[in-house]
């Protein structure tokens, strides 16, 4: 291999390995390996190198920067056109077997398709043997490291927990017991490397251990985060505690997927969930109403507000209604590309498999989150009178629902006494009563989104000697950095943000960039066509697609409006650096 990521930073020269020193060059390496063969923006590039304290000549920097880079290369004996300058940005070449993270993502593919376990457990193994310590530490740059570096970190996880059920299904419980004692250790909060491990314990015999470990994983989750074990742990406490057998474990299921659903209880609790009462009520009332025919509710809205929250507690509602099940399934993989309609429809067939589908009269309903167009989901669709389906995305998909019947809610931020009322129920009762003021301060500089709520309560939960009103000074202080946890690459509003960025067509992104970062609160055909240098009718045709995909709000007599959070991370890609204004929510 001629690049190494999966670790140290490393260029490779036949048996040779040279570990890179801390550099911007090393940065610059770094950042482009991380997406392989893909175009990357300068502006990201900048970002990953300097962050927020960018200098004015970031340009001809990053431009020398490259040069470096390239003599570099040439010390190793690889020449070519490595680093392409392509409009916008630069891409790196990889080639076949050059990059080791290119590999680990082969090998992962690779295990799905194996039908043996043994011979899935060997790709598996193959994957894991790429990693060597931890994740680039010769890169200084924070950029990457709460937003690139985290997503890296969730693959393995995932390859090595499927890793370990299969090992605990074929009975090699101590093989387990090593690996799991130090991927437990190092991500204290995944609840699912806890409950192999304690699995591994009780399977070996040591009962007292397991018991043990049960009790410290409670401790972390009620003393750091908050919240109580999930229903997985209490289970295996049970039996622990009873001495029940655990049976065979299972290892049939693949990698990516979830555990298989049952009727009582497929569907996420989702903790603390407060607000959005009378959402709530009409949904469960559109799911159940007409039982004559299948009902589709779409969920739409900006990215962080909250629909795929929304959506499972209402699952959780009507539960009576649906005594075939409630099913949910993600609709995007991790790195935010679209499922096909085929690989979902396979899952979910895993996940139904004591409850088949289609069939007549089969009353389930199905959650998929995260949709992407229209055409993803008709081929998922359920049939059956008194089935149901909840669609959440950013995009309305008025087609779909012009062509087979349902109805469309886009959510709001939360009102200010929701906000707040989640805010106290993430940090306790004592926690915000003791500084009322300050927690709708704060709830106002997350612009109630709930993402941001709950990244900032978990924030507030690690830090007990910090003051609410304290916070609220470092979050205005720069807020973007500040709504994301290190731990977790899915709670980061600039990483939803970004991924949703990324999905757009390359001119509506840059028309959102600049709506966004003008000082204007509202907006019209005609101001967005002096923004955008266009006439006013494309440029109007432009808002309402920005409407469609949640990134814009329409106003009376023709005005749209962007959310403050929405507008602070448009100014903060395109690198303005005034002071941005509060991030109040509007109603």
């Amino acid at each position: 291999m001629r690049f190494k990521v999966l670790g140290p930073l490393r260029i490779c020269d036949g048996p040779e390995v040279a570990v890179l020193p801390p550099s911007k060059p090393t940065i610059l390496l770094a950042a482009l390996l991380l997406r392989p063969d893909a175009v990357v923006s300068t502006d990201f590039l900048r970002r990953a190198i300097w962050g927020d304290e960018e200098p004015s000549s970031a340009k001809a920097a990053l431009h020398a920067c490259v040069l470096r880079l390239r003599r570099t290369f040439t010390k190793f004996g690889i020449s070519g056109a490595v680093i392409e300058s392509v409009p916008g940005g630069y891409r790196i070449v990889v080639e076949p077997g050059s990059l080791d993270l290119v590999r680990f993502r082969e090998l992962r593919a690779r295990a799905r398709a194996e039908r043996d376990p043994e011979a899935e457990l060997c790709v598996l193994k193959e994957a894991l043997a790429l990693w060597q310590g931890p994740l680039l530490p010769n890169v200084p740059s924070d950029f990457l490291r709460r937003g690139e570096l985290p997503g890296l970190v969730e693959e393995r996880l995932a390859v090595v927990e499927r890793a370990c059920d299969i090992e605990l299904a074929l009975g090699r419980c101590g093989q387990a017991l090593v690996e799991l004692w130090t991927a437990a250790r190092a991500h204290p909060g995944h609840e699912r490397l806890r409950e192999q491990l304690i699995e591994a314990l009780y399977r070996t015999g040591r009962q007292a251990d397991a018991l043990a470990e049960y009790r410290e994983v409670k401790r972390y989750l009620r003393d750091e985060l908050g919240v109580d074990p999930g229903a997985g742990l209490r289970r295996l406490e049970m039996s622990i505690l009873r001495g029940d057998p655990l049976g065979p474990a299972e290892a049939t299921g693949r990698q990516d997927a979830p555990p298989a659903a049952v009727p009582d209880s497929p569907v996420a609790t989702v903790s603390c969930f407060t607000g959005r009462a009378s959402e709530s009520a009409a949904i469960v009332d559109r799911l159940t109403a007409d039982r004559s025919g299948p009902a589709i509710v779409v969920l739409t809205g900006a990215p962080g507000i909250g629909k795929t929250a929304l959506a499972l507690h209402t699952a959780r509602l009507a539960e009576q209604h649906f005594p075939d099940g409630r099913f949910a399934v993600r609709m995007t993989r991790a790195d935010g590309r679209p499922r096909p309609a085929g690989e979902v429809a396979a899952e979910l067939d895993r996940m139904t498999a004591d409850s088949p589908r289609p069939r007549e009269g089969w009353r389930a309903l199905l959650i998929l989150d995260d949709v992407t167009d229209a055409e993803q989901v008709r081929p998922l669709l359920p049939t059956g009178a008194g089935s149901a389906a909840i669609l959440t995305g950013r995009l309305g998909l008025a087609g779909l629902v012009a062509a087979h019947g349902g109805w469309v809610h886009r959510l709001d931020t939360l009102t200010e006494d929701e906000a707040c009322a989640l805010l106290t129920a993430v940090l306790g009762d004592a926690r915000a009563g003791a500084e009322p003021e300050a927690v709708r301060e704060l709830t106002a500089e997350c612009g109630r989104f709930p993402l941001a709520l709950r990244i900032v309560g978990a924030r507030l939960l690690t830090r007990p000697r910090l003051t609410v009103a304290d916070y609220v000074a470092r979050l205005r202080e720069d807020p973007l950095s500040r709504l994301a946890l290190p731990d977790d690459p899915r709670m980061s509003v600039p990483k939803a943000l970004g991924e949703a960025l990324e999905r757009l067509d390359p001119r509506l992104a840059d028309a959102f960039l600049r709506v966004g970062a003008s000082a204007l609160p509202r907006i019209s055909a005609a101001g967005a066509a002096g923004l955008l240098g266009i006439p006013p009718v494309p440029a109007g045709e432009i808002l309402e697609r920005l409407v469609d995909v949640s990134l814009l709000e329409e106003e009376p007599a023709g005005h749209y409006r962007m959310h403050e959070l929405l507008r602070h991370f448009a100014r903060r890609v395109l690198g303005h650096q005034d002071d941005p204004p509060a991030l109040t929510a509007r109603h």
